[in-house]
């Protein structure tokens, strides 16, 4: 480990402290969606030209690729990575930096993993005669959105030509204080998957259900029924998560029994064969209940985000690199989320870490969580960001 390289990192991190903040902002202001980073990704374009770092844009449409080679490049190869889109929310933050894209809002705290890359990309340029490999930097879009901009990136060749050994990536994270950071190694976040369901029956007038077939009742017996999934087949030891979250009848009313009704949910775990039997089952009970009761239902599972696997070994040698920069104190362990990633398809494909940057602070009030139309960052968060991932870079490559 260089000492001497360390405390290089720690003064580059706050002297471009100012310069990420300002990105964040930035970036911040002017929020694109899944899919639409168009001038996201032409301003990481430009940011990657300004500080001299070979890089490759339109992977994935809006994805930017940037290249540092160190001393033998061909050493070790790994990756850093991060997030550009922005979600579909009205921000109700009132701050200098307020999104000007009306429902539209950095409210997963992409603008900071974006701004943080670059920054950290920017110290590791200006040291890379002073370690050996190569660092692919990976700017992604869309993975607030199926099927993921992770899997487009990949499908494209991301990982290839040259091919990391291992990845890292980095999610903000309000529940810790700006300061510390949170891991947790093995199976870290769930896998998602999209439920959609049409139930068609025979509509008619609410005074007299016999002479139709009642949608509304068919789908309520089949929401009761899918929750079975849950309460009665699931193994207790595996977290798993079904919500319907949306329910729509198309002419219905007080007095109108519909003739469809449609219903959209989720379905999260943390085990990937149990998730393949778990679907199957939805549908076969979705349908069953349906023809019971003469009705319909047309049952489609949009297949979503896989389980986020954080390598064990990698995820050892994080935590310490983390110590080494942070100090013990500010270095936390993490519990298992249902929430879910597509960070989870590069850590299908090699060694991967996938980390939390504490972004919250109390004594100003900033606390809202991600995917909130107040949430914010303490935005001093970055100045470690930055530093830590150029960090973990060198030590990645080092070890």
């Amino acid at each position: 480990m260089n000492i001497m390289l360390k405390d290089k990192i720690r003064l580059l991190a706050k002297n471009y402290f100012p310069d990420v903040v300002s990105m964040r902002r930035y970036l911040h202001e002017n929020p694109e969606l899944s899919y639409e980073e168009v001038e996201t990704g032409k301003y990481v374009a430009r940011k990657l030209a300004e500080y001299g770092i070979p890089y490759q844009h339109g992977i994935a449409d809006n994805g930017v690729v940037g290249i540092i080679e160190g001393k033998n490049p061909t050493k070790k190869v790994i990756a850093l990575r991060a997030d550009m889109d922005a979600l579909p929310i009205s921000e109700k933050n009132d701050v200098p930096y307020k999104s000007k894209n009306e429902g539209k809002m950095h409210a997963c705290g992409h603008d900071a993993h974006t701004s943080s890359l670059l920054g950290a990309a920017r110290i590791l340029n200006e040291l890379k005669s002073e370690f050996e490999g190569t660092i692919k930097l990976i700017f992604q879009p869309a993975e607030e959105k199926t099927p993921g901009g992770a899997s487009i990136m990949i499908a494209e060749g991301v990982l290839d030509n040259p091919k990391p050994l291992s990845i890292i990536g980095q999610h903000v994270h309000p529940p810790l204080e700006a300061g510390k950071v949170g891991l947790k190694g093995g199976i870290y976040m769930a896998s998602s998957d999209e439920l959609y369901l049409t139930i068609r029956g025979k509509g008619g007038h609410g005074a007299m259900p016999q002479e139709g077939i009642d949608t509304i009742l068919v789908a309520a017996h089949i929401i009761v029924a899918l929750q079975q999934i849950v309460s009665r087949n699931a193994d207790p030891s595996v977290p798993t998560v079904l919500t319907l979250g949306k329910i729509n009848s198309t002419g219905g009313a007080t007095n109108i029994i519909p003739d469809e009704v449609k219903i959209e949910g989720t379905f999260r775990t943390l085990n990937e064969k149990w998730r393949a039997e778990a679907k199957k089952r939805m549908k076969k009970i979705a349908e069953g209940v349906a023809e019971a009761m003469g009705a319909t239902c047309e049952f489609t599972i949009q297949h979503g985000y896989p389980v986020l696997f954080n390598d064990e070994k990698l995820t050892v040698k994080v935590k310490n690199f983390m110590i080494e920069y942070c100090g013990a104190d500010n270095v936390v362990d993490l519990p298992m989320r249902m929430t879910s990633e597509d960070f989870a398809y590069y850590s299908q494909e090699m060694p991967a870490c996938f980390y939390r940057l504490g972004t919250g602070n109390r004594t100003r009030g900033i606390t809202s969580g991600l995917h909130t139309d107040t949430f914010d960052i303490e935005e001093t968060s970055l100045e470690l960001s930055i530093g830590l991932l150029a960090w973990l870079a060198y030590r990645e490559l080092d070890n």
